[in-house]
């Protein structure tokens, strides 16, 4: 028996859980199809749990890059969420919404626009407070009782502690709030977590649906494409964890939130996208819409990574003995490393211009981080990575499809570092935090620094090492973006409808005409949230 609703919402990660509650809440049956699995785990839920499968879990779905000529033809993986909640039920849990300045960006590539919507921070500021339940900060830059839970990190270690009094040191200033009026400075990021316990968008905002008859949530389920008749979305078509296919029906919008690699996919797979690149694929295009799969956005981080002389930081707390204890001391006493999600500290900074907008973020991780780029480089042993981010990027990539079938990852090209100017943003964050490898009181603490190689802190050395160490940091984003009526390569009006689609919106990192400076999952809320928005002030 075919089934209807009033909406569907493809994807249930941080925006398409936000989106999906929010409609729920106001009356509308709505089914939730997420690809992934269930959010509840043990290892998700506790801070640190993730390490324990980041090189390799379900809980992940790992895409990796076409070869990258810019960086001497290396491939490299961008990890997402397979899971309810998406990438917050996976990532390090660190809260950041970006700078006002941010916002005002996209008021301003969007300006003029039909649909007569703002995007300056005071449009989107209510969004992110409706949402927060912040444990110390409060007054008109955070919420304190909405159901997203924020907190200061559990159990601080000693290294982030040395970190930000050796960076202030450099003349920094400290940071009491990364998400305050400024982003300058260092300190100890918030994190989405509460007593121990992750607090993601499946816990936030759809486990206390459960029981609500409005709320259908499927999961292991993966749309296929969606339907379009007469230039209208009305359902989609997606394959349960057996294969086998179904169709189902929306009244109202569909909403996709697969994010930022795949949202684009399943719009391509649709017949909207490159009307080209469509029929190369065999897909009959129904909006030729350039812009799908363009302009992909990621912050590159590149570490430096060094020894202690010391038994300081994580090393091996969550193995043997140790891991005995520190589950002990957690279970009977509700203390101690468990609280911590593995990073503290971190800092905003402008190497070249100190006054200036930070173009650099920097993650304190008082452990040798090694992935297998590293593992034949660095001793496994007591020690500290600091990875430098650059939160502004101009490096565009791309995302298109491999084929017409739906079970066919999609082609993506990253191009971390591309960009001239990335890169020496890049290699200017790496050299002030070396320096700060250098400053006491980290230095009385540092054996060696084994990464980059000391023998060689020229530009073109450190050029060499950024292009062989970079990654993603998780964040992908701008692949279906929000632009002006007048832009062409835009895929979304400001009310984040696909243009030329009735009934049809995409909410995730995907719409944002420019990544935000800082980590990515409370922006995908908002923009979850402000779906949700639009849809119920448009009925």
């Amino acid at each position: 028996m075919t089934q209807t609703y009033d909406h569907i919402v493809v994807g249930g990660g941080a925006a398409g859980c936000v989106a999906a509650a929010r409609l729920v809440k106001a009356g509308r049956r709505t089914l939730l199809l997420e690809a992934g699995h269930s959010h509840h785990h043990p290892l998700l839920d506790m801070p640190p749990g993730i390490f324990k499968m980041i090189n390799g879990s379900k809980f992940m779905r790992y895409h990796r890059t076409e070869p990258q000529a810019h960086l001497d033809g290396r491939v490299h993986e961008i990890s997402q969420g397979n899971v309810l909640g998406g990438g917050t039920s996976v990532n390090a849990q660190v809260y950041m919404r970006g700078r006002s300045a941010d916002y005002d960006e996209w008021d301003e590539m969007l300006r003029g626009n039909n649909a007569g919507v703002r995007w300056n921070w005071q449009a989107v500021l209510p969004h992110f407070t409706g949402m927060e339940g912040n444990n110390r900060l409060g007054g008109q830059l955070h919420g304190i009782e909405g159901p997203l839970l924020v907190s200061d990190p559990g159990h601080i270690d000693d290294v982030s502690r040395w970190f930000v009094q050796t960076v202030q040191g450099l003349g920094l200033p400290y940071n009491h709030d990364f998400n305050g009026p400024s982003q300058r400075g260092v300190g100890f990021y918030q994190f989405m977590n509460r007593r121990g316990k992750r607090s993601s968008a499946a816990y936030a905002f759809i486990e206390p649906l459960t029981n609500d008859p409005k709320l259908t949530l499927k999961l292991n389920c993966t749309v296929n494409r969606l339907l379009i008749e007469n230039g209208r979305a009305t359902g989609v078509v997606y394959s349960d964890a057996s294969g086998a296919e179904h169709t189902t029906y929306a009244d109202a919008d569909v909403i996709v939130s697969s994010g930022a690699l795949i949202s684009p996919k399943l719009l391509m797979l649709s017949g909207i996208g490159p009307a080209d690149a469509l029929a190369g694929c065999g897909i009959a295009c129904v909006a030729d819409l350039p812009g799908v799969g363009e302009n992909l956005i990621d912050h590159p981080e590149v570490p430096i990574i060094a020894t202690a002389n010391g038994p300081y930081g994580y090393f091996r707390q969550g193995q043997g003995w140790r891991m005995i204890r520190n589950g002990l001391h957690f279970k009977l006493f509700g203390t101690g490393t468990i609280l911590s999600a593995g990073v503290e500290a971190g800092a905003f900074v402008n190497p070249a211009d100190p006054d200036g907008e930070p173009t650099i973020q920097a993650f304190c991780v008082p452990h040798v981080y090694l992935d297998r780029d590293i593992l034949t480089l660095v001793e496994n042993t007591y020690g500290l990575t600091v990875t430098t981010v650059v939160v502004k990027p101009k490096s565009r990539g791309f995302v298109r499809l491999r084929s017409a079938d739906p079970k066919d990852m999609p082609v993506v090209s990253p191009n971390l570092l591309k960009h001239p100017d990335d890169m020496r943003d890049m290699i200017s964050g790496q050299r002030y935090f070396l320096q700060a490898f250098q400053t006491k009181p980290l230095a009385d603490r540092v054996k060696a620094i084994a990464v980059p190689s000391q023998d060689d802190l020229s530009d073109e050395a450190l050029a060499k090492h950024c292009k062989r160490f970079v990654k993603t940091n998780y964040h992908p984003a701008g692949t279906c973006r929000m632009g002006a009526d007048s832009d062409r390569m835009a895929v979304l009006d400001a009310a984040m409808r696909v243009r030329g689609i009735d009934n049809l919106r995409v909410a995730d990192m995907s719409a944002c005409p420019n990544i935000n400076a800082g980590n990515t999952a409370a922006p995908a809320m908002m923009l979850g949230d402000r779906c949700a928005d639009f849809i119920l002030e448009a009925a």
